[in-house]
This record gives structure tokens, C-alpha cells and sequence, in this order.
């Protein structure tokens, strides 16, 4: 018998409330921390069924200076964005605005520590910050990583290039800063001698480095709760890894797994988390795709020892840039050409397959009895229902992408690409690469 078999009978849960930084309350409803909102993109209790739809205006719009990947973070009454610009991507930006009206309150510019090409072909400002009561925690993949407060002002800053050397990695890096409530956790996983990094958010000073994959990843690290604590849960093409978060030990790696190069661990509870995996650049094993989309669990065997395995694996669904979310009982994955597969949370069997209008590049989201997909054209795709026959809308308020002027040659995969969408409670916050829409919420 597979060891993880016998926790069949449990079923999934799924983590809807928990707390990253100190927040409580009803400021943690409203605070959206760092990427994918550590991992909590199930918002069930956030709205009931039916209770609310987007309106069809725009609260307000902020023009961002340069161009960026990452997801906004909110903190309190502000949001804060990170981009990149200049032609070898010379500055990275660290950008507050309000929550209220997107009005900028503060930027702070850092000389980038690797200048590279600005183009569609390596990642520009693509980690998401993590944000708590004290501040920021800022990574930039050219290797720039500082601490700010809430007003702007440098806590403290360090150059990875100067302490670790060059950072040469395929299209740049992507991970995002996972965070605690003492730690933040930073990825680099470069062509050569990649290391993952444990720091005090409070002053910089390390607690951990140790040795990372060695193979393909624009995944972000992710805490998931196990008994007892958490791991750090790393995921590459071919592999996962867990490490305690408290020395960087590896406690388990993980094999039986193909197609893995983008999506982040999605925690379910009880040492259970979503993973997914499409076929694209990097991956050896295209047949394998598909089977390695499910839902894998941590536990120790009969001897004590951290092991990994799947609880149920998908037949037919993958997915792409966005990782599959579990919300109200489905698990839902979106693949590469904009088919949605909703499984059963519990087993993985199909209960239902529908077209969106296009690719999608960002996570979806649950919230109350909907769930919202954003697509790389603008669009946001909401879903609502439950069972095997949900019904899809599609919101188009976003106004169009920019075009170049006669003579300009278009740099961006697209300006329209949303590239995150987050809720606040009474917003939807929408981030392309050149601009934050702020989208009012209405009750119903």
C-alpha cells in the first residue's frame, strides 16, 4: 500500500484563514502580504454566494513608471508596486500609492546590480515583495534585496551579486519572497551554484544559505503547514524539495513529477498542497504532464522520516503561467491555450471543462461563491455555481493596451497582460505590466 493512502479518507481542507506578519482582524481581510497572499487565493469567507459582482467602472488607474511583472502587495490604506526600466533595465522602482486613490506616495529607486537587455525575453521586476507591520522586503532578480519601511525610507539593502556572485539564470529569475513572522525566504536559483536564503526581515542579517535544485524554476518558495510546523516547499521541473525553515535542511525530495517550471505550491492544510505543471520550455517529459497536476502530501513514514507523494494525481488537466487553486470543494486548473478543468478537491475526478476567453498568465482567485481567472487580453472571467455545470461571465472594462506610435517598436509581450488580480473588500486590484486598476465591488 502507498503510504499517503491511508489519509485518502480525510479529505482535503482547505486553508482559509490565517495570518502572515503580525496583522489580525479585520486588517488582515483587508491586507494582501506577498504573492498569491501566501498561498491563500480560497477566499470563502470573504463574501457569500451571489453577494457581490464587479462594477462597470474603474475606482481609479495608476500609470506606473517602467514596466513590471510582480504582483501588487497591500498593507493598510496603501499599495505597493514594483518595475523595472531604462533599456538594460539600469533602475529598479519600489512605487506606494494609495488604497483610497491611487495617488503616489513615495518612490524609491536602486541601481540595478546586473544590468541585462530590457525585453519580452527575461523577467523585469518579477518577484513580488512581502510586506508586514515593519515594511518591505524587496528582491529584484538582477540581485538586489532591501528592506524599506512604510514610508520609503531603507532599513537595510544588500547586493547578492557583491556577496555571491553573477546571477545568470534562463529568462531571468521569478521567485517571489515568502515570509513569516522573523523570516524572509529568498530564492535564487541561477544556472550556476543556485542557493536559497533565509534573512531577519527586521535587519538583513542572515540566518541560513544553503545549496538550491540546480534545475529549472520560476516558482516561488512556499511555507506549508505541516504537523508540528511548516516546511519550505520548493518546486522545479523534475523535482520538489522540502526544508525546514528553520535551519534550510533538506527533509524530503520528491521525483515523481515532470512540467513543474512555473506554478507555486498552493497549501490545502494538514501538509497538503495543489501543484501543477503544464509542457513548455525546459521540460524533457512531455507525456508526464499531465499526471503530475494534483494534490501532494507531507508526512512521516512508520521510521519518522518527511516524505512526499500524491494523493490523487489529474488525467487530463494541466496547467500554465498561474497556479490551480482549490475553492468551495473544486480544483480548478487552466492550461496553456485557455481550458479550465474543475476537479474534485478530494479525489481529482473531473467534474467539469470550460473555454475562457484566452490565455491566462496570473492565479486565479476565489472568492465567496465565484471564482475570477484574468487572462493575458485585459479580461477577467468570473465563474459562478457550483457543481458540474458552473456558469462563466466575462468583465471588459479594462481599457485597451497602449499601441507604439509610427516609428516605436513594441518592447512588452503586451501592455493588456494581467499579470495579478487581488481583493481588498471593497476593490480588485488588477496589475499590468503599465498600470494598477483599482475596480469597485459592488453588493448585491
Amino acid at each position: 500500500m502507498n503510504w499517503v493512502s491511508r489519509f485518502r479518507g480525510h479529505g482535503v481542507v482547505l486553508v482559509t484563514a490565517f495570518l502572515i506578519g503580525g496583522a489580525s482582524g479585520a486588517a488582515a481581510e483587508r491586507d494582501w502580504s506577498s504573492f498569491q497572499n501566501g498561498g491563500r487565493m480560497s477566499l470563502e469567507d470573504q463574501a457569500t454566494p451571489g453577494d457581490w459582482k464587479l462594477a462597470g467602472e474603474i475606482a481609479w488607474t495608476a500609470d506606473l513608471t517602467g514596466y513590471g511583472q510582480s504582483c501588487p502587495v497591500v498593507w493598510g490604506d496603501r499599495v505597493y508596486v514594483t518595475a523595472v526600466e531604462g533599456p538594460q533595465k539600469e533602475t529598479y522602482l519600489v512605487t506606494a500609492y494609495s488604497l483610497a486613490d491611487g495617488k503616489q506616495l513615495w518612490q524609491h529607486k536602486t541601481k540595478n546590480a546586473s544590468p541585462h537587455e530590457n525585453s519580452n525575453y527575461v523577467s523585469r521586476a518579477a518577484p513580488t515583495p512581502a510586506a508586514d507591520a515593519s515594511g518591505l522586503v524587496c528582491f529584484f532578480e538582477g540581485g538586489n534585496l532591501l528592506g524599506l519601511t512604510h514610508e520609503g525610507d531603507v532599513r537595510w539593502e544588500m547586493n547578492l551579486v557583491e556577496k555571491y556572485g553573477d546571477i545568470g539564470a534562463r529568462h531571468g529569475l521569478a521567485a517571489s519572497v515568502e515570509q513569516d513572522e522573523q523570516s524572509a525566504y529568498i530564492w535564487v536559483e541561477r544556472s550556476e551554484e543556485p542557493y536559497i536564503l533565509s534573512l531577519d526581515k527586521q535587519t538583513g542579517e542572515m540566518n541560513w544559505k544553503v545549496a538550491g535544485l540546480g534545475v529549472t524554476s520560476w516558482a516561488s518558495p512556499r511555507l506549508v503547514p505541516v504537523d508540528g510546523g511548516q516546511q519550505l516547499v520548493l518546486s522545479g521541473v523534475g523535482m520538489l524539495v522540502g526544508l525546514d525553515p528553520t535551519t534550510g535542511e533538506r527533509l524530503w525530495t520528491f521525483e515523481g513529477i515532470s512540467g513543474n517550471s512555473t506554478p507555486t505550491p498552493i497549501p490545502l492544510g494538514e501538509g497538503r498542497f495543489l501543484i501543477g505543471a503544464t509542457v513548455g520550455r525546459g521540460d524533457s517529459d512531455a507525456g508526464g504532464s499531465a499526471k503530475s497536476n494534483g494534490v501532494v502530501a507531507i508526512e512521516r513514514d512508520e521510521n519518522g522520516t518527511w516524505r512526499a507523494d500524491y494523493l490523487w494525481r489529474a488525467k487530463r488537466a494541466t496547467s500554465s503561467f498561474g497556479s490551480p487553486i482549490a475553492h468551495n470543494g473544486t480544483a480548478y486548473f487552466v492550461n496553456r491555450t485557455g481550458v479550465l478543468f474543475g476537479l474534485d478537491a478530494q479525489t481529482g475526478e473531473e467534474k467539469f471543462t470550460r473555454r475562457l476567453g484566452g490565455s491566462v498568465w496570473a492565479t486565479p482567485l476565489g472568492i465567496g461563491g465565484r471564482v475570477l481567472f484574468f487572462d493575458k487580453d485585459g479580461k477577467v472571467n468570473l465563474l459562478s455555481g457550483s457543481g458540474d455545470n458552473p456558469e462563466i461571465s466575462t468583465w471588459e472594462a479594462l481599457p485597451a493596451d497602449p499601441q507604439p506610435t509610427a516609428g516605436e517598436k513594441k518592447e512588452q509581450f503586451s501592455a493588456s497582460v494581467v499579470y495579478a488580480g487581488l481583493w481588498n473588500g471593497q476593490l480588485m486590484l488588477l496589475r499590468r505590466g503599465d498600470a494598477l486598476f483599482a475596480v469597485r465591488i459592488e453588493r448585491e
